[in-house]
This record gives C-alpha cells, structure tokens and sequence, in this order.
C-alpha cells in the first residue's frame, strides 16, 4: 500500500512559464533591460519538445531563449493565441506577495502587512501610504501573481507558472480563485480560459493602455463550478457533457428520502445533501417529516398474522389436538393458588 510524508509539501514538477512580453538589452549597459509587452502568450520552458507541442497547438515559432541572469539557456515560442485553455489543479493554485528583486535575489516579499523577510511591517506603505503600488518599478516592491495551471494539451504531467505583476489582475485572480476554492474545496479540477485583454485607465488627466490576463471559467457555468468539485472527465472536456446532463447527474433526494428505511438513512441524506448544496429548505422540512414516520414506524405493533383455520377431511372430521387438562395452580402472586 502507497504512503506518503505527512509534512512534506506534494506539488506537481513546473513545466514551464506563461508570459506577456520579454525583455531586450537597454542601450545603455548599466541598465536594466526593457520590457516588452506581447499581445499574444509567451511559452519558455527548459524542454524545447513541449514547445513544439505548443507552436503546433497555437501557432510561433520555437527559438532558444536566454532568461535574465545567468541561468541555463532555455527555449522560448511566441505563440498566435490571446486565449489559450487550461485547467486550474486542486488544492490553492494562486500565489500572491508584493516582490522587489534584483540581481543578487529577493530583497523584499510582503504580504501587504508584514514583510517576511525581516519581520517588519510593510516598508512601501509605510513610506509612501495607500497609492504606493503608483510608484516607480525598483523603487517599491512589485505586486507579483503567480498561478499554476494545468495545459492538457501540453505533453507530460505537471503544472505551467503564469506570473503577472499586475495590480489590477492581482485583484481579479484573488476573487475569482477565492470563489472558485469555496465551491470546491480546493478538490478537483476547474477548467478555465486565460486570455490576454487590452484595459484603459484614466487617471489625473493622463490615459494608460495596459494588458491584464483575465482568468474566465470555461465551459461550465458558475452554478456547476460553484456546486463541487467536476468530474475529471468534464473538467477535460466541458464540451462532451451538456448542461441537461450534468442536471440530470444530480441525485434525486426526495425519491431516495422516501425509499429510506432507517433514521441512519435519512441522517446520511441529510449530510451528503448538505455537502452538495442542495439542502434546501423543502427538502429539509421533508427529511424531518420522513424522520418522525420512519420513527413512528418503528414502535407501531406489528399486526397478527390470522392462525389458518382447520378444514375437514373428507368425513367430516377435523384434526385436533388433545390437551390433557390440569389443575390450574392460579397466578403466581396469587395467595390461595395450590402448591
């Protein structure tokens, strides 16, 4: 039988990363490299295989990248593709700190109160208030997002690391993971769409165009994400299961409430509905009722079977059975009664 270490963290191997632009050499040496955004996704990944798979599946071409710093040289595709499919893994997928960075490794990694590396509390709103995340990029710690998703038309099993350090998606990936977790409870997958989108802010009289990766349910509708975890087999494929048979999948609870024969029955009902979400106030009315006749039931008499009666045989006679009378030595308590 399998076994697992109970206080060591299971998490599937990263495959590679999803990207909205890439950097390129400043001019001038000393600086930093300047970024470009992409209006399509970007692959890198160590193994160029996946690659391939990836400029078959949305289109680029495969080329060999080299990340900032000194790492190992890696390969990276420029897809065709604002939208790409994907599916989100149980347990939390997201991972959201405020970062600062530089070439020697993290500086800073706060959770918007406490700053995990030193203890302290948080420096970028302590020196510049609420509107800190408007300063300039180095100078205060980058809002960061990291979200694991599975591609299922990628090769091998693991998980890719989209990365934003948007402020505004940083809210959006929040309360659309935190909505999907209370519905699944981190159990199951959920499949999703993550599309790159064009977003305009105006602000103090100037205009700022910006991407923002938008993280869309796919395939399913609020009311089947939100009920429990999807069966695998509709998380893959959300097309090859129309919604009249994920309606039709649901359990009948007040055929299975009439056929239940012992409180035991109807408490487990109780539970199983409760879990579903569909314990409703009806149903919960009728489980109680079902509850009070099943109990009723119970320690009611049981009826007498009627004793056959006798038939004569062809004479005429009836079979009996001869009793020897005694003497009735009355009731035990009672003080006349003989011997």
């Amino acid at each position: 039988m399998g076994a697992r270490i109970s206080n060591v963290q299971r998490e599937a191997r990263e495959l590679g990363r999803l990207r909205t632009g890439w950097s390129v050499p400043h001019k001038d040496p000393g600086k930093r490299p300047v970024p470009v955004k992409s209006e399509t996704w970007v692959l890198t990944s160590h193994a160029r295989h996946y690659l391939d798979e990836a400029a078959e599946v949305w289109g680029g071409t495969v080329e060999p990248w080299q990340p900032q710093g000194s790492g190992p040289e890696q390969y990276r595709v420029v897809t065709e593709r604002r939208s790409i499919d994907a599916l989100l893994p149980p347990g939390d997928p997201l991972s959201q700190y405020n970062e600062m960075w530089n070439a020697g490794g993290c500086l800073r990694r706060c959770d918007g109160e406490t700053e995990q590396l030193t203890r302290k509390s948080c420096l970028c709103a302590r020196q510049f208030g609420p509107d800190w995340h408007l300063q300039p990029k180095g100078v205060v710690c980058s809002v960061t997002s990291r979200l694991r998703v599975v591609l299922p038309d990628m090769p091998d099993m693991g998980t890719w690391r989209a990365e934003t350090h948007s402020f505004y998606a940083a809210s959006e990936w929040g309360g659309t993971v935190d909505m999907v977790l209370s519905g699944t409870g981190g159990r199951g997958l959920i499949p999703v769409t993550l599309r790159i989108e064009q977003r305009k802010r105006v602000a103090n009289g100037q205009t700022k165009n910006f991407p923002v990766v938008a993280v869309e349910l796919r395939g399913v509708t609020p009311r089947q994400a939100l009920t429990g975890p999807l069966p695998t087999a509709v998380a893959l494929d959300p097309s090859a299961a129309p919604r009249l048979a994920l309606e039709a999948a649901r359990t009948d609870w007040v055929a299975e409430a009439a056929c239940a024969l012992t409180i035991d029955d109807l408490q487990d009902t109780w539970r199983r509905a409760f879990r579903a979400g569909e314990l409703t106030d009806a149903l919960a009315a009728l489980l109680k009722a079902r509850c009070e006749e099943v109990e009723a039931e119970s320690v009611r008499p049981a009826r007498r079977t009627a004793e056959p009666q006798p038939v004569p045989d062809e004479d005429g006679a009836i079979d009996a059975e001869v009793i020897e009378e005694i003497d009735d030595p009355g009731w035990p308590d009672d003080p006349d009664a003989t011997g």
